[in-house]
């Protein structure tokens, strides 16, 4: 089946009209409610948008129409935006211009109707649910915590394509329309009123009623005018170059030319405010066509619905979320365990530190208040949720006060002796029902849970530093963990807004496992020679969010070299580390915690990181100065590539998603290539072999720079290659 000219339909996709019903409270008004029994949350999808096209003609003959109201089934329930996985499937560009031409007439209809229109949103509003509603004359938005609205699709390597690009700075002006286009950002309902992009704001249970008001004349709800701002600034073409150039730069300098999608946009919402509407729905159907068709969409999407299929983890096999954490304890009060309590606090999880060292404790306290105190500057928390958050976090030296926990993480010193002895302690302190939770980076879960009591509750929760930036968490199951220890690990770790990966109790897990071999082939082309500013350059340019060496001085050289010596134990020759490396680390020299690395770094924050003037003493060789700026990269890269196809192979984590997803979240892989292994995908499973044989074999050079064991292609590699298939199918 299909529709939108030429959108298929899905299997399950309901009878005509079912997705849209029409209520008529009173004379002379229709209420339009988005309530498609497929769906738990509209989404603009071809059944939804087909529905809603005949309501529009029904509307249209209706000459007794004073006002129309469009509405989700719940305040809180407008609609998920447009149907991504529809777009990804289409890889006609024709195709998407003929869909979104389509429903960009229909949103002309919708804004052409005689009566007065007014859209009743609340809950996620993003993307093409904002296009419907900037359709309307007027938006009246739920004051709810839930209520989120603006136009991401820049994060999905698109544009907003049903009218966000010329609706949205006609509305709110050229400038406010571009920083939230090339954000995109959803915003809360009040800043959402500020900003111009919604005309009134009220509470959920009043949302319908004064929706309604509006419509039909008996309450006045005025849209608020740019006035002369829309002369000087929005009307005017030097204005909006000025505008559209300091964008460009801003863009350029951000993504590094590696994502057109912002670019492209810049160009529709400079000419948006100017444009009539019909020409400016024409420019962006053209523009979005090639977008949705192209890779890097495609890559983002992946990604996009590997964090929906993450979401999935949090429930159990019966599609229930376990009941939400109250209590927390977190035992270790360094950066980890510090970064951790207060995030749980300001998640509103009571949650006490304990740590032997006093001294500990008031700098944890003290670190907390300010990030809390930060987000009220920011308005990212309100009066109440900022003293929320303070009374959630308390502190103790005693670990047997945590005895009311409902989960302890553990983030004390990476020794094994040490994180048995504080589990050891815990509990005898909490209940059998307590889950025990383990931010180890490297150490066995299993080991971990060895000789303790109930070990089935055992479990691994990895953090990355810095635990309030870093998106991703590793949730270790290890040999003995239950089912429901990773549910409720997962569903914690989505409450506090990251993304949790189930991954197998293997040396390094998955991310520091994959990260070793890349890191270490970054040392080994530095010591043979390759200009370090020059291998820090290049994975920047691939789309890294920080070069190979300047990562290296990130987490401190000691530790890596750690970490390097733990995975050369564990598997052998192919993760044996660089030779030679080891000279660099010395107690004055691990990296930005002590002011000199690879680079040297400033006290002062303004100050970037300089290459220290002698590292050419630390190289051996000039071997690598030779090789072409595709080799290095070619060497780095594919050194993740090969130890990720292993990954798989031995089952460490459940899928190809799973696994490009962790590398994303957790490595900073570059988002616009989809992951380690959708990379791999792109250059094809049989070139990537080829690749890496030819590494492995490569004469002078393999014995030279070392490490051709590494570049032996996995098994499973080959076997994909054999059947000329790809680990994404």
């Amino acid at each position: 089946m299909s529709d939108l000219s030429g959108m298929p339909l899905p299997d399950d996709a309901p009878e005509a009209g079912a997705c849209v019903r029409v209520e008529r409270p009173e004379d002379g008004l229709a209420v339009v409610v988005l309530d498609p029994p497929h769906r738990s949350l509209a989404v603009l999808d071809a059944p939804l948008i087909r529905d809603l096209e005949e309501v529009v003609a029904q509307l249209e003959q209706d000459a007794s129409l004073k006002g129309v109201v469009i509405a989700g089934r719940e305040p809180d329930q407008f609609a998920a935006g447009a149907d991504i996985d529809a777009i990804d499937a289409v890889d006609d560009p024709a195709v998407i211009e003929q869909v979104i031409l389509r429903v960009h007439d229909l949103f002309r209809r919708i804004e052409s109707l005689r009566p007065r229109t007014v859209a009743a949103v609340g809950g996620p509003v993003p993307g093409g649910a904002y296009e419907l509603s900037l359709a309307c004359d007027r938006i009246v938005a739920s004051d709810s915590p839930k209520t989120r609205i603006g136009l991401p699709e820049t994060l999905l390597g698109i544009i907003p394509g049903w009218g966000g690009c010329h609706r949205l700075p006609k509305r709110a002006g050229v400038p406010f329309a571009m920083e939230a286009i090339l954000a995109g950002k959803l915003y809360p309902a009040k800043k959402a009123l500020k900003s111009g992009m919604v005309d009134r704001v009220t509470r959920p249970e009043y949302l319908r009623r004064v929706a309604c008001d509006v419509a039909m004349g008996r309450m006045k709800c005025e849209r608020r005018a740019r006035g002369w701002r829309g002369w000087l600034v929005d009307r005017n073409p030097l204005a909006t170059w000025v505008v559209s150039s300091m964008a460009r730069k801003q863009v350029m300098a951000k993504t590094r030319g590696n994502y057109p999608a912002p670019l492209v946009a810049v160009g529709l919402v400079q000419a948006g405010a100017r444009a009539s509407v019909r020409a400016a729905g024409i420019r962006e159907a053209r523009a979005i066509a090639p977008l949705a068709t192209g890779s890097i969409c495609k890559s983002l999407v992946s990604i996009f619905q590997g964090s929906e299929a993450a979401k999935r983890l949090g429930k159990g096999s019966n599609g229930e979320a376990p009941s939400p954490m109250a209590r927390a304890g977190v035992v270790g009060g360094g950066v980890m365990g510090a970064g951790i309590a207060s995030s749980l606090a300001e998640k509103g999880v009571a949650v006490r530190l304990a740590d032997l060292v006093p001294e500990q404790l008031q700098t944890a306290l003290i670190s907390h208040r300010k990030d809390v105190e930060k987000k009220r500057k920011r308005k990212r928390l309100d009066a109440a949720g900022g003293t929320a958050a303070l009374d959630c976090l308390d502190v103790t030296t005693d670990v047997a006060t945590l005895s009311q926990a409902g989960i302890v993480v553990e983030a004390v010193a990476e020794v094994l002796a040490v994180k048995r002895k504080v589990f050891s302690a815990v509990a005898d302190a909490v209940s059998d029902e307590c889950l025990l939770a383990t931010n180890t980076s490297s150490l066995s879960v299993t080991a971990i849970a060895e000789g303790l009591p109930h070990p089935e509750r055992v479990v691994g929760m990895h953090f990355f530093n810095p635990v309030k930036v870093m998106p991703l968490v590793e949730v270790i199951r290890g040999e003995k963990t239950s089912d429901a220890a990773v549910t409720a690990v997962a569903a914690l770790a989505l409450r506090l807004g990251k993304t949790p990966v189930v991954v197998r109790d293997v040396a390094g897990f998955l991310v520091n496992r994959l990260l070793g071999p890349y890191l270490d082939e970054a040392q080994r082309l530095f010591i043979a020679g390759a200009d370090p500013a020059r291998l820090d350059r290049l994975m920047l340019d691939f789309g890294m969010p920080m070069g190979p060496l300047a990562l290296l001085d990130e987490v401190g050289l000691d530790i890596a070299t750690h970490a390097g010596e733990s995975l050369h134990e564990a598997y052998g020759e192919r993760m044996q580390p660089a030779p030679g490396v080891e000279r660099l680390v010395m107690p004055e020299r691990l990296g930005k915690k002590t002011g000199r690395g690879f680079y040297r770094h400033s006290e002062n924050r303004g100050e970037k990181p300089v290459l220290c003037d002698d590292l050419g003493s630390f190289q051996t060789s000039r071997e690598a100065a030779s090789l072409s700026d595709d080799q290095l990269v070619e060497r780095m890269v594919l050194s993740m590539v090969n130890e990720a196809a292993r990954c798989l192979e031995e089952e460490v984590v459940a899928d190809a998603q799973m696994l490009d997803l962790a590398t994303v979240f957790g490595a900073g892989f570059a988002p616009f290539h989809g992951g380690v292994l959708r990379y791999a995908d792109s250059l094809g499973t049989g070139e990537v072999v080829r690749r890496l044989e030819a590494l492995a074999a490569a004469p002078g050079i393999a014995d030279r720079l070392g490490g051709s064991a590494k570049f032996t292609p996995a098994q499973l590699l080959q076997d994909l290659a054999g059947k000329g298939a790809g680990f994404h199918g």
